[in-house]
């Protein structure tokens, strides 16, 4: 689609050239742009985003409107967030643990994709297990059930790192291997990819998901996720010029850049439906790196920049996950591959922080 795209606009610029002279014409030609634009929009299956205002929907939302145009994404959360983003396209209030608030949009709006981004994250869900493993859970067989019924075609659903546990080899884990989660959050995700390989082997619902490592973004703040530190640093190297760690200083974790997340999780329900093997989740890899290592990233741009390490609980959730991982799977069945390395992600972040701290 997007080859179609690049190829009606050299097409339109090609026809312009030979209208330069007039002006009549040009002006119809512009409405024809217009129209066939429209018509290419509309082919696309409408999106619906669930928890569209958190920290991967609001830059989902951004992407999928840019490629698709802003009528074919609608983005949806439990409640409004900024006027500016609710204003940027079509927007919805949807509790995605109301089964029929979930239903009524989809049908309104004859979605076939749906991206269920609501989660409660690792260290928040640790503080309400009860809510996380409701919100987690039920969300997920709210959109599976309606896929089971023919009401949407396609389903992406996030799974992530913490679906491994103390006993899973640290360094280059496995796509299979052994999943002995010790968290709520990651309870609950591990439990989710048994679901969709079920409702997809049992059902044939066209279910894919990826296992996110720690995302980091400069455009919207921290969320509650143990590798947050890798966001907040950023924030506080600029604003404070030094940061207090809740990590140890050697605790090395998976951790993607933010464009390159959004890139898969488009690339992998953009794939030909017979290349996705995997259908409880994929492992996912970009960069691995530790507090110390990013902080002397950080110094070469804030000479004076400083980091202490005060470990809290988290330091016990992120000992029990991967330093790094294999995603060989991803790479060969849809053919993944990450752009960004810490050097140029840290470049990336304080370019445009520095604009808005």
């Amino acid at each position: 689609e997007d080859y179609a795209f690049n190829l009606q606009t050299a097409l339109f610029e090609h026809v312009l050239g030979f209208l330069k002279s007039n002006q009549s014409k040009q002006n119809l030609f512009f409405e024809i742009v217009i129209f066939v634009r429209q018509k290419t929009s509309e082919m696309h299956a409408k999106i619906l985003i669930i928890g569209a205002c958190g920290q991967i929907g609001t830059e989902l939302t951004k992407k999928l409107r840019s490629q698709y145009g802003k009528d074919a994404v609608i983005a949806s959360d439990v409640r409004k967030g900024s006027p500016e983003f609710v204003n940027s396209g079509p927007f919805e209030v949807v509790n995605a643990l109301d089964f029929n608030q979930v239903e009524t949009v989809i049908e309104k709006y004859q979605i076939e994709d749906v991206y269920l981004m609501a989660a409660l994250l690792s260290a928040t869900a640790e503080k309400n297990p009860a809510f996380a493993w409701d919100l987690n859970m039920n969300s997920l067989f709210h959109v599976l059930n309606l896929a089971k019924a023919g009401k949407i075609k396609k389903i992406f659903w996030p799974s992530s790192i913490a679906v491994f546990g103390p006993t899973t080899p640290k360094d280059n884990t496995p796509q299979y291997t052994v999943m002995e989660p010790s968290t709520v959050y990651g309870i609950s995700k591990q439990s989710g990819e048994r679901w969709c390989e079920y409702y997809h082997n049992i059902f044939g619902v066209d279910v894919r998901s990826i296992r996110y490592p720690g995302l980091i973004s400069w455009s919207t703040p921290p969320g509650g996720g143990t590798t947050d530190y890798a966001v907040d640093i950023y924030y506080k190297a600029l604003s404070d010029g030094k940061y207090e760690c809740f990590l140890s200083e050697n605790t090395e974790l998976p951790m993607m850049y933010m464009d390159d997340a959004i890139r898969a999780t488009i690339s992998i329900m953009d794939a030909p439906k017979e290349n996705i093997k995997i259908r409880s989740s994929y492992n996912l890899a970009g960069i691995s790196f530790t507090p110390k290592e990013i902080a002397a990233e950080i110094k070469k741009h804030i000479p004076d920049f400083s980091i202490s390490y005060v470990p809290d609980f988290r330091q016990k959730i992120a000992d029990s996950w991967p330093s790094s991982i294999d995603d060989s799977y991803a790479r060969k069945d849809w053919g993944w591959k990450h752009e960004f390395d810490l050097e140029s992600m840290t470049k990336d972040m304080l370019e445009h922080l520095s604009e808005n701290v």
